[in-house]
């Protein structure tokens, strides 16, 4: 199984704002009050255009998807929480925590992808779990170790454990579990997807161990990492705060590994932290400064990666 790919599926928006529904769990998200629906929406497009245009010049084939006027659906910008691609042909569908972001599923998403020569073989679709109030929001909610067959998750109202476990037994990943937080008004909440923190690339893996306030816990994350030979680049709560775990590493062109993270993300790492990434890839940022403050999310939360076969 392959880590990266080079293929990469992104949802251009065109009703992008803070969205009411996420932000009662993802502590990332401000409103910028003072700011015009439409003066925001086409800030994240200019951001989103320049990203992709950095992500192509370096050899990375992105499938580019316009959203829809309707429904109205603000973080559709963030496709990887709703689907995930596999080497076998097989899609996953995610249950998802706000409603309005249930109506970011779209069939004509595998359309576009059967258009460009993929083959899908199966869809397995846990989205009726939203019924009974069970969420696991994609390769935000989970940290994919397909190499080694690992799935890492923190455990929070957008990731229940039991369908994590139902995932993890349909595509055969060894689950590794934990919490993770982060500190909200002086109280330790549950941070609201894993790949805030986290982020796992073929040599290396990028983690802020103190979010894991088990030490139990912690230790097990640790091992899981060593026993995969993977070099741990610890980061802090505050290089969190600037979206340094939301990262993702991809293929461009000649087979390059390269690491994908925002300009802000970028800024706030030290430079032994950067020294240490750059031994093993070249590094990526865009600034993503309104998708960020508006959306919560990152670079990372913006790409789905396809690994999908190629038809003959």
């Amino acid at each position: 199984m392959q880590q990266t790919t080079n293929t990469i599926l992104m949802i251009r928006p065109v009703n992008f704002r803070m969205n009411e529904q996420t932000a009662v769990n993802n502590y990332y998200q401000q409103n910028l009050t003072d700011t015009l629906l439409a003066t925001i929406n086409a800030r994240a497009q200019k951001e989103f255009d320049d990203f992709v245009v950095k992500l192509t010049a370096n050899g990375i084939d992105v499938i580019v998807v316009s959203d829809t006027e309707n429904p109205n659906t603000p973080d559709s910008i963030f496709p990887n929480n709703w689907i995930s691609f596999h080497e076998n042909g097989d899609v996953a569908l995610y249950p998802m925590f706000a409603e309005n972001r249930r109506l970011e599923r779209r069939e004509d998403v595998l359309d576009i992808l059967e258009d460009n020569n993929f083959s899908i073989e199966n869809v397995v679709d846990y989205s009726e779990a939203e019924e009974d109030e069970f969420f696991l929001e994609g390769t935000g909610s989970m940290i994919l170790d397909r190499e080694n067959q690992k799935a890492y998750c923190a455990i929070s109202p957008r990731a229940d454990e039991e369908l994590f476990i139902e995932f993890c037994e349909d595509f055969e990943f060894t689950p590794v579990i934990f919490t993770a937080n982060q500190t909200v008004d002086n109280q330790r909440e549950a941070i609201y997807h894993t790949n805030v923190m986290m982020c796992v690339a073929e040599q290396f893996a990028i983690i802020c161990l103190a979010s894991i306030d088990d030490k139990k816990e912690r230790k097990n994350v640790l091992n899981h990492l060593k026993e995969n030979g993977k070099e741990v680049i610890d980061i802090t709560e505050q290089q969190v705060n600037a979206f340094a775990g939301n990262m993702l590493q991809v293929k461009g062109k000649d087979n390059a590994s390269f690491l994908v993270m925002s300009s802000s993300a970028y800024q706030a790492l030290r430079k032994e932290q950067l020294q240490k990434i750059e031994k093993y890839n070249t590094i990526i940022h865009s600034s993503l400064e309104t998708i960020e403050t508006c959306g919560g999310g990152s670079a990372r939360c913006m790409m789905a990666e396809v690994f999908l076969p190629k038809n003959k």
